[in-house]
């Protein structure tokens, strides 16, 4: 078998080795696969095969649970496993076990239980405060002491490529009567989502110290969000509606394994957090972001936006530690986003209605359209990696295209 030759730039080289759920039309059924530049690998062709020494059972499986439920032991020792079969001892691999990714389909990765959604970038709560509070109240009283979150629905978790229909709510515009319309505030939320590995007992907290060791892999996130419906609603208990009808995520999963790298140091925290919150360790991750939109007229996208998830104020960490401070049980599969990743210079926020500032400064495309916030027929992407020393680490891609509302 020929060496696999993975191009510099692409997002899946041997030290990503991500997990998502594939079939393909010779084997409908959905099963657990590895990526590895233009190829995937089906993992339970490997296993059946019993190329990882051992039989592990879990990778004919329609979602990694139960691989994820296995712990950090055995993560680490199937990705060192990999790593080998796909690099010096490539000859014992079946010509069957390698499929060209244009021959696969690809699936929602995890059976996501329930999904928890944060508001970790100060840059993002800044502005968003600024907008609707004025410079003196940007920031609510406890935001530099816990990771605000609210808990999102599960249910409307999609994968990248699902088009969005545009919702239907209440809506009450300034100086004019309340009506049920089509979201005309339609916008996007640049996140990162963090998956549960191993889960913990109800009423047995996750320490910051160990919160590592349960969180598996993390993906690519775009919170929808129907700002004009979010305006109305969320007063006293925060987002409803304007957030339930669709969350897309990248279908390949990315380890903490492979990402480890890319740790780097998050923003100081002033004042010190609670010591439940406390960490000494690196809590930041150097993951580049960026936005491009596409409307129904234009040849080729336009980058909107460029961030990095190092500017998020509150680590994955911080926040999973925070989640079960209570003795609330995570499980296996349970989907944790950051909130808006938004950086400190005005291209690099996270949402249109930072990018546009509530719509008072719109975005020209280049076909002489402008955005104020998404239109039918557009086309929202967001693209994440961490550079390595002559190679990258990348998430793909999650993107969606937004659809006209239903009569």
């Amino acid at each position: 078998m020929p060496l696999l030759e993975v191009h510099p730039d692409s997002d899946f080289p041997i030290q990503n080795l991500p997990y998502g759920i594939f079939s393909t039309q010779a084997n409908p059924n959905p099963r657990v696969g590895t990526r590895i530049g233009d190829f995937v690998v089906d993992l339970s062709l490997v296993d059946n095969e019993n190329l990882f020494d051992k039989r592990y059972g879990f990778f004919a499986d329609s979602s990694l649970n139960r691989f994820m439920s296995a712990g950090r032991e055995v993560w680490r020792e199937i990705r060192q496993r990999l790593m080998r079969l796909l690099g010096e001892e490539q000859a014992s691999l079946k010509k069957e076990a390698l499929i060209p990714v244009s021959e696969v389909q690809m699936h929602l990765p995890v059976e996501i239980g329930d999904y928890t959604d944060f508001y970790a970038s100060r840059e993002h709560a800044t502005n968003v405060g600024i907008m609707f509070r004025g410079k003196e109240n940007a920031l609510m009283p406890n935001w530099l002491h816990l990771p605000v979150g609210y808990h999102g629905r599960a249910s409307s978790l999609v994968l990248t490529g699902t088009d969005v229909v545009r919702p239907r709510g209440q809506v009450k515009p300034k100086d004019a009567p309340l009506e049920y319309t089509a979201s005309r505030q339609l916008d996007f939320e640049l996140e990162m989502g963090f998956f549960v590995g191993t889960g913990n007992e109800l009423g047995e907290p996750i320490s910051i110290d160990d919160a590592h060791e349960h969180i598996f892999g993390m993906v690519l996130l775009n919170d929808w969000s129907a700002r004009d419906i979010q305006a109305w609603e969320y007063q006293p208990l925060g987002p409803f509606l304007a957030k339930n009808f669709s969350t897309s995520i990248s279908p390949w999963v990315v380890t903490m394994d492979a990402l480890e790298p890319f740790r780097v140091q998050g923003p100081k925290q002033d004042p010190a957090p609670l010591p439940y919150l406390a960490s000494d360790s690196a809590s930041g991750y150097d993951i580049h972001l960026e936005v491009t939109l596409q409307s129904a007229h234009m040849d080729k996208p336009q980058t909107i936006s460029r961030s990095n998830m190092k500017y998020l104020y509150w680590s994955i960490e911080q926040m999973l530690a925070h989640h079960t401070i209570t003795g609330c049980n995570m499980r296996p599969g349970d989907l944790c986003g950051t909130g808006t990743i938004s950086g400190p210079t005005a291209d690099s926020y996270g949402s249109l209605l930072e990018l546009t500032w509530r719509g008072e400064r719109p975005i020209q495309l280049p076909d002489g359209e402008e955005r104020k916030f998404l239109q039918d027929g557009d086309t929202l992407t967001m693209k994440g990696y961490c550079q390595g020393d002559g190679y990258r680490i990348g998430f793909g891609e999650v993107t969606g295209k937004i659809l006209p509302a239903l009569k």
